[in-house]
């Protein structure tokens, strides 16, 4: 069982987990995640933002040791004492920061780039190397999840999300902190904290998994108050098409 704060996690925004993945599992992680991101994804290109060189979506589609992990892994138990009883899996994306990924990521909130409601989303990163300043581990702000939905200057709409723009918001760091990790370890963090990433400056891997679970009558706010499709993993919701999303996969 994963020791989980809840009391440091309301005050801070996040909470580290420690291990998460056993080495075999991580080992098995990383051989089909590795295999499909070279099967889908281009080269790294320099004149494209952090979102088309950086991200591949639904990894959970491609990988039987992600879904596991995703829908019956340890998280659970930690979301439904975060945000209720009835759970869905939102998200599930591969981070790579390759050798010499030179691409900054901005200070964002995930919410700002897809904001749901209610506001109790939470992200979870799980690295599959040793992650550092070096080689551009995340950096967050603990303590500005309260800081509430952060105003962008624009309408963040599905058109705008389908064309991969990217956020970077102008914040004062001066309290942000980096977030190493160590292969097979997990942080989870709420979806209004402020996080950023720097580049990858060394010849190492920087890879992460990103899961995300929500209430599972969860609403996207940006796409006319519809509700978020996932995968209903605890308890029960309001929207037939959550109960029947994704029922094919175990």
């Amino acid at each position: 069982m994963l020791l989980f704060d809840q009391e440091f996690y309301n005050k801070n925004g996040y909470a580290h987990l420690g291990k998460t993945l056993t080495r075999e599992q991580l080992k098995l992680m990383k051989q089909e995640c590795m295999k499909t991101w070279f099967d889908l994804k281009e080269g790294y290109d320099a004149n494209k933002n952090w979102l088309k060189n950086t991200l591949l979506q639904n990894i959970h589609h491609h990988s039987d040791a992600v879904r596991n992990f995703y829908f019956y892994g340890p998280f659970i138990e930690i979301m439904t004492k975060i945000i209720g009883d009835n759970i869905k899996g939102v998200q599930s994306q591969l981070s790579f920061k390759l050798k010499n990924n030179e691409k900054r990521v901005g200070w964002h909130q995930d919410n700002g780039y897809g904001e749901l409601d209610p506001y109790n989303t939470v992200t979870t990163i799980t690295s599959f190397d040793d992650s550092n300043i070096d080689n551009g581990c995340i950096w967050l702000i603990p303590g500005s999840h309260l800081w509430g939905q952060q105003e962008l200057g624009f309408r963040v709409t599905q058109k705008w999300k389908n064309e991969l723009n990217e956020i970077d918001l102008s914040v004062n760091e001066s309290d942000a902190i980096p977030i190493p990790l160590k292969a097979g370890e997990s942080i989870i963090f709420h979806c209004l904290m402020l996080h950023k990433s720097n580049p990858n400056r060394t010849k190492k891997y920087r890879r992460y998994l990103f899961l995300r679970y929500a209430d599972a009558d969860a609403v996207e706010v940006y796409n006319h108050r519809k509700p978020r499709l996932g995968k209903l993993l605890n308890g029960t919701t309001s929207y037939q098409e959550v109960n029947d999303f994704e029922k094919e996969l175990f």
